[in-house]
């Protein structure tokens, strides 16, 4: 991998005229210099290479700009330059599956063994199921990382056959865990059920209509053409991402485009067109669990309250980037930031700052402390002092805890000597069959995220301990 430096002047914004503005809802001078502040000083303080933003107010793009560098080939990032934006692509897939049902193709109580042979409690599993993180199935990519099997190409039916024919981790319907698997399924039921490719529906119901032209993920890994994705090992050398081999996104996570493309999408969420009305409210409507609870997720987004202002969004991530897109649909506005890194909470502090300046600000809920800090605290004290127990991490762990893994975090960590605070901000959660736990770590003035999977159990190895900027 090679090393990466970000020249101070390609933080210059850009701007490009994708699509209209609206004059009488144009930001101001001062918000325009706030936010550019706001890019500028993020994209700093993280060593995120680059962000491409948009801004809707009143349903028009009022601001369409890039920040910083786009790749080693690309010195200064463009706006009509499309960024992978992962798992936001599945608010997409539902929407086709949608439109499917219009058609009267399929039924989203249709169960799924109708559609895809092989699943597991297929025949119990509905479609609504899929689109809604319910459906029991054990996600298929729950680190963040890529593992092992990603650097070979693969098609959607082996995932199917390896984790959807895996026992369920729950009964469909009892409880929510974000699943990648599901959204494979669904592809499939969508191109039986429509009878064409994923992508050739995509282009003719969604993508043709709305005047926008995504690409397959797989086929921007080109960084003399699109932006590259970066990493970082804890607090080392920003460096170029390896990306996986084919196929692994697909109906998962398989868009790339920009942020005028993705705030054109969030445009006709707002004035609901492109979709019947009754579509995109079935989008946003939560999904109750068979106790009658709801995380808030629908079919394909999440729709939620913050500081009394309803929100649908959802985020991304693929190797080397990260997207956030976020719609205030009774503001009539949205804020889509996308980056070419897959470290750092870049996407969500810019959305929190955007909003902060666009719109009245929102206040944030205080979540719980979880367990299992004191071994937490203890093995990251192992890798900072430059140690390895292979007993400690599952197997895909200790491939990500290579030789320059391990020492990019000893010498990134030791010289911050021992943490002054190390704390849980939320409660443990469940993906892919572990047990995922965020941490918050503080020395001095320097502040990081651990993001933990691990084995269910008091003792379960780890499946990902995983350091990052704030």
């Amino acid at each position: 991998m090679k090393h990466f430096a970000i020249p101070l002047a390609a933080l210059a914004a850009l701007a490009l005229p994708f699509s209209p503005i609206a004059h009488a809802q144009a930001l101001t001078p001062a918000e325009i210099s706030a936010i550019d502040l706001a890019v500028r000083t993020t994209l700093t303080e993280t060593k995120v290479p680059s962000a491409e933003i948009a801004v809707v107010r009143d349903g028009k793009i009022v601001m369409d700009r890039a920040w910083g560098t786009a790749s080693s080939r690309i010195a200064v990032a463009r706006p009509d330059l499309p960024y992978q934006i992962a798992s936001n692509s599945k608010q997409f897939v539902a929407a086709l599956i949608l439109l499917l049902e219009d058609e009267h193709k399929l039924s989203l109580n249709d169960k799924v063994a109708k559609w895809v042979p092989g699943v597991t409690g297929g025949d119990t599993i509905t479609i609504r199921q899929l689109l809604s993180h319910t459906s029991g199935l054990q996600d298929f990519w729950p680190q963040d990382y890529m593992f092992t099997d990603m650097t070979h190409p693969v098609q959607p039916r082996e995932i199917v056959d390896r984790w959807a024919g895996k026992p369920l981790d729950y009964a469909p319907g009892s409880r929510w865990q974000y699943s990648n698997t599901g959204f494979v399924v669904a592809g499939l039921i969508a191109e039986k059920a429509g009878g064409a490719p994923l992508w050739q529906q995509f282009e003719a119901k969604l993508f043709g209509p709305l005047g926008i032209h995504p690409l397959p993920l797989d086929d921007t890994n080109d960084p003399a053409r699109y932006p590259e994705g970066y990493h970082r090992n804890a607090l080392g050398p920003v460096r170029a991402a390896t990306p996986p081999a084919k196929g692994w996104l697909w109906a998962a996570g398989e868009l790339s485009m920009t942020a005028a493309e993705l705030a054109r999408w969030d445009i006709a969420r707002i004035e609901r067109t492109l979709l019947p009305d009754s579509d995109w409210a079935l989008q946003e409507t939560p999904v109750l669990l068979s106790d009658g609870t709801t995380n808030g997720y629908g079919l394909g987004v999440f729709n939620t309250m913050r500081g009394g202002r309803r929100v649908i969004d959802h985020g991304g991530e693929s190797v080397g980037f990260l997207s956030q897109n976020t719609v205030f649909p009774d503001n009539r506005a949205a804020i889509v930031v996308l980056t070419n890194a897959d470290f750092s909470g870049a996407t969500d502090t810019l959305t929190e700052k955007i909003a902060a300046i666009v719109l009245p600000k929102a206040g944030q809920a205080q979540i719980a402390e979880l367990d299992r800090l004191a071994d937490a605290r203890a093995t990251l004290a192992m890798l900072t002092a430059g140690r390895f127990d292979p007993a400690r991490f599952t197997a895909n762990a200790q491939y990500y805890f290579a030789p320059g893994t391990r020492a990019d975090y000893a010498a990134s960590l030791r010289p911050l000597g021992a943490p002054s605070a190390f704390t849980a901000p939320r409660p443990p959660r469940l993906r892919g069959g572990f047990v995922n736990r965020n941490f918050k770590i503080t020395y001095g003035k320097t502040k990081l995220t651990l993001i933990t999977y691990a084995e269910p159990g008091s003792h379960g190895r780890w499946e990902q301990f995983m350091v990052t900027p704030e």
